[in-house]
């Protein structure tokens, strides 16, 4: 399973950007996604996920109210939407997948066996 992030760059603060995670060759209709987020110098946070199902949380006090995160289980991606971001949302951003046995995701980076190789956001004040 290889898992591809894509959709990060440089944004300006307030603004909004979208992040999708695509597996190669097959679909996440039978993972949950988790999204975690690395800033410099800084241990990799996670951020949000969502279920099999489709039930999602962004469960980070920090984003709370601005990031989204959803799923079309008829295509392929996961999609984190990011709204008013600030430029401590810099970071490099990651999607991870867990065919857990309920579909359900994890908080922890070690739960999950599949990552991609991350997309970097920068927010620029």
């Amino acid at each position: 399973v290889q898992l591809q992030a894509s959709g990060g760059g440089l944004v300006q603060a307030g603004g909004s950007v979208t992040l999708s995670c695509v597996v190669s060759g097959s679909t996440l209709s039978n993972y949950a996604v988790g999204w975690f987020r690395q800033a410099p110098g800084k241990e990799r946070e996670f951020v949000g996920g969502i279920t099999r199902s489709g039930g999602s949380a962004t469960d980070a006090d920090s984003v709370k109210g601005r990031f989204t995160i959803s799923r079309d289980n008829a295509k392929n991606p996961v999609y984190l939407q990011m709204n008013s971001l600030a430029p401590a949302d810099t970071a490099v951003y990651y999607c991870a997948a867990v065919n857990s046995y309920y579909g359900n995701y994890y908080r922890t980076r070690h739960e999950y066996p599949h990552w991609g190789q991350g997309t970097q956001v920068t927010v620029s004040s």
